[in-house]
Parts: structure tokens; C-alpha cells; sequence
């Protein structure tokens, strides 16, 4: 089981912002954390705080820890579909992987928060319509990855040519994962297109237990193993000892990382706690 850090808060407590976004990326990176992830937001989130509270854009700032840190993976949690064209987002994956030199994911999901769309002007169609963008997305993503230079002709899309010098060095491509526990949709998206799936640790384990076997039932359909998607959960830091007890039971079901929100980041000591006390014993998970 390994532990990696989402990052949803950029107050500056004090100190520049780069400056503690620096802080937290290197000693994640020297300390055998196993990812960094950002929220794909504009406006600050409810259960963060107000949208006026301070936000990055993702893909500029994934980009300045790439620079900082030499082990980490990098991704968000999950960039939305509507925010960037397919292609675009292509090459933003791409040009991180390449920099990062493979250590790129693609995170990625439906959208859902209309106030930030509406607010500066993106389109926020019906879910329906964002999930037919959103596999759309997938598609063009994996024609980009695949050095076919082609025509894309969808729905809700349309490139000329899906040319995309340099490819990743992640071969055979940046690892996709789609976020969302959705049984209908997600799921479905997840067996047919996703390298990993992204589910909440406070779900608990007989909710998560029923994902995962909705998750099962979708790979039956397409003709996937199971075994080969990455099983991960976004949770809240805890206790040290009631985290290695959500991580022990965790990996039993499965799951490989727990990507945690840890209140009060830019204090440091809430890292050097989960570094002492808690990697090393759930590495053994």
C-alpha cells in the first residue's frame, strides 16, 4: 500500500505560495510518498472552503513540481472534461510526462461543478452529453498515445489530423485514471478505457466492496482482467494507527495507494508523522 498526497488548499499561511507548494512537493519526493495529485479546479470547492479561497490551475502548477521534485508521480484528481479539448489535453499529459521524464498520469472525469464553468465562460452540458465527451476524450487521448496519425470524427469532436510529436516516454502511454464511482457510466468507462479507478475512503468498506464488484461485472463484459486496473481511494488524513488500519483493510480488498487531503499541509509535521509512522508499516500491506 502506498500513500500519496492531494493537495486541494493554496492559502499562503505566511510565505509565498510557490514557496510552500515547494516544501511540501520535496519532502514528499525525498520521504517515499507516491504521488502528488491536484484538484482540476478554478474556484475553490464547498468542502474546502469559499470559492473566493486561493486556487491554481493544475497543469501550470504539476508542471513547477516536475521541475522540483526527481521520483513522485504527478497528476490530477480529476481534471473534467469540459474544461480543456481533448487534444489539448493530450498534449498537456504529454508535455508533463515528457518533463517529468515519465512520471505522468492522466486523471480524469465527468465534471461537476457548474458555478466555475458558468463563471468563466466554459460550457456545462447536461451530465449525459459530459459522459459522451468525456468517452469521446478517452478515444482521442488513446489515438494521440498511439503515434496514428488520423482523422477523429465523434459526436462532439472533430480533429484533422491527431498528430502528437513527442509522444509520452510512459509506454505505452501515461496511465489513465477515471474518477468516480458511478455504476452506470464510470465504472463501465473505467473497464473499457482506464488503467485505474479512483474511489472515496469514506465510503467504507461494504460500499467500496460493492463498487469494486460492480467494477468486476463491467471487465466480465469487456473482456478485461480486472487485476490489471490500479484500484485507488482519495480520503482525509486520520490518526496514525486509524490509518494503517483503513490502509490495512484497504489492501486486502484490493487497493494499491490512498491519495490523502492532510489538513494543515503547510505545517510540515502532519507530513513527518505520516512519513515515520505510517509509510513504512503500510508498505508492508
Amino acid at each position: 500500500m502506498r500513500i500519496g498526497l492531494h493537495v486541494v488548499e493554496f492559502e499562503d499561511h505566511g510565505k509565498p505560495i510557490a514557496t510552500m507548494i515547494k516544501d511540501i512537493a520535496q519532502y514528499a519526493d525525498a520521504n517515499d510518498f507516491s504521488s502528488i495529485s491536484l484538484m482540476d479546479h478554478f474556484f475553490q470547492i464547498g468542502v474546502v472552503g469559499p470559492p473566493e479561497m486561493n486556487m491554481l490551475e493544475a497543469y501550470t502548477t504539476l508542471g513547477y513540481l516536475a521541475a522540483l521534485t526527481e521520483r513522485i508521480t504527478l497528476l490530477t484528481v480529476v481534471t473534467g472534461v469540459v474544461y480543456r479539448h481533448p487534444g489539448i489535453l493530450a498534449k498537456l499529459v504529454t508535455t508533463l510526462d515528457v518533463l517529468s521524464q515519465g512520471r505522468a498520469w492522466l486523471g480524469i472525469g465527468a465534471a461537476w461543478n457548474e458555478r466555475e464553468a458558468l463563471g468563466l465562460g466554459v460550457p456545462f452540458p447536461t451530465l449525459s452529453t459530459r459522459f459522451e465527451m468525456l468517452e469521446e476524450t478517452l478515444q482521442i487521448i488513446m489515438q494521440m498515445w498511439s503515434e496514428e496519425v488520423k482523422p477523429f470524427e465523434g459526436q462532439h469532436y472533430h480533429l484533422a489530423e491527431t498528430l502528437n510529436a513527442p509522444q509520452p516516454i510512459t509506454k505505452p502511454h501515461p496511465p489513465i485514471l477515471i474518477g468516480g464511482g458511478g455504476e452506470k457510466k464510470t465504472l463501465r468507462l473505467v473497464a473499457k478505457y482506464g488503467d485505474a479507478c479512483n474511489l472515496f475512503l469514506y465510503q467504507g468498506q461494504e460500499a467500496l466492496q460493492h463498487k469494486l464488484d460492480v467494477l468486476k461485472r463491467h471487465c466480465d463484459e469487456q473482456g478485461r482482467d480486472y487485476k490489471s486496473i490500479q484500484l485507488t481511494l482519495t480520503g482525509a488524513n486520520q490518526l496514525a494507527k486509524d490509518l494503517i488500519e483503513s490502509c490495512r483493510w484497504a489492501g486486502k480488498m484490493g487497493f494499491k495507494e490512498i491519495m490523502l487531503i492532510v489538513p494543515n499541509i503547510h505545517e510540515m509535521q502532519p507530513l513527518e508523522i505520516l512519513a515515520k509512522e505510517v509509510i513504512p508499516i503500510v508498505a508492508e500491506f
